[in-house]
């Protein structure tokens, strides 16, 4: 983890038809960029054409010029954290100390936090609902759990257990088990899945999934009804090459999916959605390379990479004209909120399902 600059993720929320959609989610790379001040001072629009999206916050943030893009967490569609944790040029402390935002109006405005320890490097970031974690290399991690007004130190070079992860009240760990989040730790459950390899757990609606992969590349997967107590272990169809990794996502709509990421990473994932039992997806057409992928509802998984953006529907992979370009990287909110990350701004894609619209944050450093 550590060296790491946050990023979480993966992907796109959508639209039910494919003409005017909007998008939804998978998982992570490019750090995350747009942050904050206590006084926000609304600037022009920004340079670029608008027109495709419904509404645009250009905020100037009282943080000096000499800063590097922060990164950012949004935990849904109000509530965001933003990070400047190194200088234009790479450097960090002690040019460029640590600084904190925090906005619960969807980045119209920040108020700056006391970060716990900004003279550290390689600054980290991580936000989820009811977990703010900060870290740098001095070996250890800083969590809260009050949004930032306070912060307990937890020694180590790995975030603990429960610390990071994927929002959610069920998190996988390391050796294997399914935990609950109490709030302040992770509680294991009394019943486990079973399964040869646990990577990831997920809820999707009024499921609770567990899945893996092996070394060999086979997929595993099982499904609680009743919030982990029992489970029950499900056939993975053999998916058409090897995964490396095997993750559940719950779709907006509730919907179960397992994305079957290769062991390249950015290889087109394998997709099966349950029906009642495990089906594979096909994806006629679609490209070679992505950068995220991920199941957004109504059947439909939509995706980002070199290729542009486009959605998998129907058994087939078509382009989609969304304001959004290959280098947003997706991921998806606690609240269905989808969030696209590019080095120079932020999209979310908020609203229910079928009136979604498109808010376009700009953070510029004053």
């Amino acid at each position: 983890m550590a060296g790491r600059t946050i990023a979480k993720s993966i992907f796109l929320l959508l639209l039910p038809a494919l003409t005017a959609c909007s998008i939804g989610d998978v998982r992570r790379p490019p750090p995350d960029r747009a942050s904050a001040s206590p006084r926000p001072v609304t600037a022009p629009p920004a340079p670029r054409p608008v027109a495709d999206v419904d509404e645009v916050r250009h905020v100037g943030v009282a943080v000096p010029q000499r800063y590097g893009p922060p990164t950012v967490e949004f935990v849904d569609a109000d509530e965001a954290y933003a990070l400047f944790g190194v200088c234009d040029d790479g450097s960090a402390a002690p040019a460029c100390p640590a600084l904190l935002f925090a906005t619960r109006d969807g980045g119209r405005s920040w108020r700056p936090l006391r970060h716990p320890h900004p003279t550290g490097v390689n600054h980290q970031l991580y936000a989820a609902r009811g977990r703010l974690v900060v870290g740098s290399d001095d070996s250890a991690w800083y969590a809260s759990s009050d949004g930032g007004a306070s912060f307990v130190r937890q020694p180590g070079t790995v975030p603990p257990p429960g610390l990071t992860g994927p929002p959610g009240r069920f998190q996988a760990t390391d050796d294997g088990r399914v935990n609950r989040w109490d709030g302040r730790r992770l509680v294991p459950l009394r019943a486990q899945p079973g399964l040869p390899q646990l990577q990831d757990v997920a809820e999707a609606g009024d499921l609770l999934v567990a899945a893996g992969a092996d070394g060999a590349g086979h997929p595993y997967a099982a499904i609680s009804t009743d919030q982990g107590r029992n489970w029950q272990r499900t056939v993975v169809p053999a998916p058409d090459g090897a995964v490396g990794v095997l993750r559940p996502v719950g779709a907006p709509d509730g919907e179960a999916w397992l994305v079957g990421q290769r062991s390249d990473r950015m290889g087109f994932p394998a997709l099966w959605r349950w029906l009642g039992r495990w089906q594979p997806v096909a994806a006629d057409h679609h490209p070679d390379r992505v950068l995220s992928a991920v199941p957004v509802g109504a059947g439909r998984v939509a995706v980002t990479g070199p290729d542009g953006v486009g959605v998998v529907a129907d058994g087939r992979y078509e382009r989609v004209a969304w304001p959004l370009g290959p280098e947003h990287y997706l991921t998806l909110a606690a609240d269905g909120t989808l969030v696209a990350r590019a080095p120079d701004e932020i999209m979310l894609n908020v609203g229910p399902v079928g009136d979604r619209r498109w808010i376009r944050l700009v953070l510029a450093r004053a």
